[in-house]
């Protein structure tokens, strides 16, 4: 179990955290005033369970002792010897929806469920009508690594495709302005890049889009549930993200947003089941007749746009629990509580020879370190002391949650020295 350091309590370090400067909203919309939970909501309280110092949540999140109470009842609802008192599923699945939405400050019409953030970035280049459609596509070398196949398939299909290069960290706006033009169809940007933290100033982004006519796609995965993001008030076009990092839920189920006056101009990238409003039949028995066996209606919201079949049951279940954790805690505070442990791993990782790749200003859950054969280096050494941290072939990346304490930051300077 990770527990806060000697002679520290949650209590007193919550409200240390609390006295640091507000943060910034660079990955989305305008912070609000902290929210402070009780102090044994942050810290390892609903963590118990975590075996040695775990600074990787930005791959996958732990569970929940919260979560896993609310997957054993949706289980035990589907046991078939008793529904649980009260509880309905249906309604639930509409209730996760909403309050998803109301986190990206959506309406819930504007969302829909999907199975992940990169099936969401499909379905939005589909909906353009691209690569049919034909134009420009502008995306950055700190967008997701995984989305570079999709962007090298369009280019072989004839899409004009500009990716941007990293300065210092940084995507330059001045290098954006460069390359979004007329003939710009889409610019597709991580929010916070898994590469390295960089923070994209959203409202910007799309303002220079939206003058060309160009709409944006965002990769929200990291800034979700960690960092807040308003999709109102950057005007962001299109966006996916998944519930296993931030969102502190499973693999399997994600979410789209599209803003409600565009949901009418999109294509719809795949017909399925879940989109139908409306739906007759004229083949079965005791049917009325009518001139086409079947009849359908779509839905003219987004789940009306981009839902499929079936999703995750049990992954609703468990955000049923870590969206209102989240919530009540409120994403300020986390992002308090982890800003002194981000600080830390920045402040002493360069005394042992590790380059630093995240900008200095960015306010989200990772950071970023240069290392040459970082994994080669250094992957038995972190096992062996049970630290665990995210290493590429030549980069550690630390990002870090509401279990976490500088304490950890301690160790992992331990296992790599």
């Amino acid at each position: 179990m990770i527990r806060p350091s000697e002679g520290l309590t949650r209590r007193t370090w919550l409200a240390a955290s609390a006295a640091l400067p507000a943060a910034s909203a660079s990955a989305g919309g305008a912070a609000a005033a902290p929210r402070l939970a009780p102090a044994d909501s942050l810290g390892g309280a609903q963590f118990p369970d975590i075996q040695g110092t775990y600074l990787d949540a930005g791959s996958v999140h732990p569970f929940s002792v919260g979560a896993r109470e609310a997957v054993k009842r949706y289980l035990d609802s589907r046991a078939m010897n008793g529904r649980p008192e009260g509880y309905e599923f249906g309604p639930l699945r509409q209730s996760v929806l909403a309050r998803f939405a109301a986190l990206i400050n959506a309406a819930p019409g504007e969302v829909a469920y999907i199975q992940s953030t990169s099936a969401g970035e499909q379905m939005a280049v589909t909906a353009l009508g691209l690569p049919e459609a034909g134009g420009r596509i502008v995306t950055d070398a700190l967008h997701f690594f995984g989305s570079f196949h999709l962007y090298n398939e369009l280019e072989r299909a004839g899409v004009e495709v500009v990716i941007l290069p990293i300065r210092d960290g940084r995507i330059l706006m001045s290098d954006m302005e460069a390359a979004v033009n007329d003939r710009t169809r889409l610019v597709a940007v991580s929010a916070i890049s898994t590469v390295n933290g960089f923070q994209h100033d959203l409202k910007a982004v799309c303002d220079l889009a939206h003058a060309h006519g160009a709409r944006v796609y965002v990769d929200a995965v990291h800034a979700v549930g960690s960092t807040p993001i308003d999709v109102k008030a950057t005007g962001v076009d299109m966006l996916a993200t998944s519930s296993y990092k931030w969102l502190m839920g499973d693999m399997g189920l994600g979410f789209i947003y599209a803003r409600a006056d565009l949901i009418p101009q999109l294509k719809r990238p795949q017909a399925g089941y879940q989109q139908v409003a409306a739906f007759s039949s004229h083949a079965y028995p005791y049917d009325p007749p009518g001139e086409r066996l079947f009849v359908t209606r779509a839905r003219d919201d987004a789940t009306g746009l981009f839902a499929m079949g079936t999703f995750s049951n049990t992954g609703v279940a468990h955000l049923d629990w870590s969206l209102d954790y989240i919530r009540d805690l409120g994403v300020e505070a986390i992002q308090s509580w982890r800003r002194p442990i981000i600080e830390k791993a920045r402040r002493e990782l360069p005394r042992l020879g590790f380059e630093p790749m995240t900008p200095e200003d960015s306010t989200g859950p990772l950071i970023a370190f240069a290392y040459k054969d970082a994994r080669q280096t250094f992957s038995e050494r972190l096992k062996r002391a049970g630290v665990q941290v995210t290493l590429g072939a030549h980069r550690l990346r630390v990002s870090a949650s509401v279990f976490n304490t500088p304490a950890d930051i301690d160790r992992l300077l331990e296992a790599l020295a």
